[in-house]
């Protein structure tokens, strides 16, 4: 599980960055036509991230499906599926916000390859340093508020809230079951996760209607 929710944001970064600045030529072109920008750029994130999720959905569920053990862990998997899919959707849109806002395709790259490691890596090592030594203190909602500003983090206690499976929750998943409430606590995740793709989504469509080409 920690596997897949950390390397579907990696994927959708890289390959969304990729994508967006090797159709340059053609979105150029495209902007030559009488077409809406916004039309155009809403088409390029769906073309891309659509087929993403659609890869993703069939290379987890066909093992099941073959092996005969989706009907026993049907939860599980529509749960992960769901989670995948969401992370698809945010990495993608943030990919698109970043290769819109940078021209070079190298520092674009390099600015999504340090975003992942942020938020895959240095996250986690965050955590443990302000629960470590500021132990002392009530740190429950800077905790909520850490696992908000993280999708890769919301992903993970989505799916691990589901099962309430507090021992592999972690800190901050904890906290969040505790504070919000295992129902609850999934819903927050959902909303948070969309806003993690219309957010992002809405402030590259944004800058690539103003983008000069």
């Amino acid at each position: 599980m920690n596997i897949i929710i950390n390397v579907i944001p990696l994927v959708s970064l890289i390959f969304g960055s990729i994508y967006f600045y090797n159709s340059r030529e053609f979105i150029e072109m495209m902007l030559s036509q009488p077409i809406d920008r916004k039309s155009l750029f809403t088409g390029i994130y769906l073309g891309t991230s659509l087929p993403l999720s659609a890869g993703f959905v069939i290379g987890i569920s066909l093992p099941f499906i073959l092996f005969g053990k989706i009907s026993q862990q049907i939860e599980g998997i529509a749960v992960l599926l769901i989670v995948g899919v969401a992370l698809t959707f945010v990495f993608t849109a943030i990919a698109f916000l970043i290769s819109v806002l940078q021209d070079d395709k190298a520092r674009g790259l390099g600015f999504s390859i340090l975003l992942w490691l942020i938020l895959a890596v240095v996250y986690d090592g965050l955590v443990l340093f302000i629960v470590y030594y500021f132990d002392e203190y009530p740190l429950e909602k800077i905790m909520i508020a850490l696992s908000i500003i993280n999708p890769i983090d919301l992903g993970r206690i989505l799916f691990l809230m589901k099962f309430n499976i507090s021992a592999l929750m972690g800190y901050t998943g904890a906290v969040f079951q505790q504070f919000f409430g295992s129902l609850f606590g999934i819903l927050i995740s959902l909303l948070c996760l969309l806003a993690w793709t219309i957010v992002p989504f809405l402030l590259s469509t944004f800058y690539f209607k103003k983008r000069d080409f």
